[in-house]
């Protein structure tokens, strides 16, 4: 689902509520606002995967620096 860099487009809050770490660190590093909307949709993603204990070097590997 990653906009602006191959995912087709944001998540809804119910997905990001619902989304494993592994999604919301590519969410987190790759997604992009376009608008308000989607700055708070951006903004869910962060505190949640930081609640889940944020980004660590084993997953940066698993999802990379160019998108899915």
């Amino acid at each position: 689902m990653l906009h602006n860099s191959g995912m087709e487009s944001f998540p809804t809050l119910e997905q990001v509520s619902k989304a494993p770490r592994e999604d919301l660190a590519r969410w987190y590093r790759f997604l992009l606002p376009a608008g308000p909307e989607q700055q708070k949709i951006l903004d869910a993603i962060t505190e949640r995967f930081r609640k889940l204990g944020g980004m660590t070097p084993e997953l940066s590997r698993r999802i990379g620096h160019g998108g899915v």
